[in-house]
């Protein structure tokens, strides 16, 4: 099944999957923090895995079996899991590392992240996708990426940054009524404390995001960790090597990009405009 439309995976399967991983694990005589430093994974991924409150996704399937010289047992098992919904299971990790980050930081060049789209630009946005979503795909996908903005709601929500170009606010994705929308939405965002918002204007000579959108996110065990996306899949990185660079890329693309208070202002004549 291509990565794109792979479904959510049961959650008891999920769960027996988890039992398996953690009774090869012990039968190699291994420490979940040493089967995740054998992985190039986080301790906290394998526990969860174990625990069945994370999906094991194809790649890391192998890399255990490899490891744990299983002989495709888990690759099998994770081929044969049963599914249930429609969310992307590439995504799976990202999102669930999201919903308890401390920090996150968002370079986006084509479309608004999640966390700043309100509903009908998240309908304009699934609506755009080619080949088409049914309108059940798209209910699915648009009610969960609300749902993602339940983390700007916590207690003590995440301490985020946002760098967008300024071609995605220009954009008028979904129509006029739905572009005005979300400018009032976006300098609605831009006051709120915790909430850093900056353009990177038009016209540049020189740019520090030409690779691509990223985003970086901080765990509670203050782990950082990158989250990239490409077109027909998704990838996340915790090489401290790559880190380093991507976080290189981002403070040089904050002193780039319009300040806070210039991001407000141009938030502030675009909506005059329409």
């Amino acid at each position: 099944m291509h990565p794109g439309k792979r479904k959510r995976k049961n959650a008891s399967a999920m769960k027996l999957v988890g039992k398996l991983v953690a009774v090869f694990r012990k039968a190699a005589g291994l420490t979940q923090a040493q089967l995740a430093a054998l992985v190039g994974h986080q301790v906290e991924t394998i526990s969860s895995i174990e625990q069945g409150r994370r999906a094991l996704l194809p790649d890391l399937a192998a890399k255990l079996d490899e490891r744990l010289d299983t002989k495709g047992a888990l690759a099998m098992a994770v081929a044969n899991m049963p599914e249930v919904d429609l969310i992307p299971a590439w995504a799976e990790e990202y999102l669930e590392l999201e919903r308890e980050a401390l920090a996150l930081c968002f370079f986006a060049n084509q479309v608004l992240p999640g966390l700043l789209q309100t509903e009908n630009y998240a309908r304009a946005v699934f609506d755009s996708r080619v080949p088409t979503f049914s309108r059940e795909e798209i209910d699915t996908h648009v009610g969960t990426r609300l749902k993602r903005q339940e983390i700007m709601r916590r207690e003590v929500p995440p301490t985020t940054s946002f760098v967008i170009s300024e071609a995605i606010v220009r954009d008028r994705l979904g129509g006029n009524e739905v572009h005005q929308e979300s400018l009032r939405h976006l300098r609605d965002r831009a006051a709120l404390p915790g909430i850093s918002l900056q353009v990177m204007p038009l016209g540049r000579t020189t740019h520090a995001g030409l690779d691509g959108p990223f985003i970086l996110l901080e765990t509670p065990d203050f782990q950082r960790i990158a989250y990239t996306e490409t077109q027909r899949g998704s990838q996340l990185i915790s090489n401290p090597d790559e880190i380093s660079i991507i976080s290189q890329r981002y403070a040089m693309l904050r002193t780039q990009a319009l300040n806070a208070e210039d991001t407000k202002s141009l938030l502030d004549r675009l909506l005059g405009e329409l």
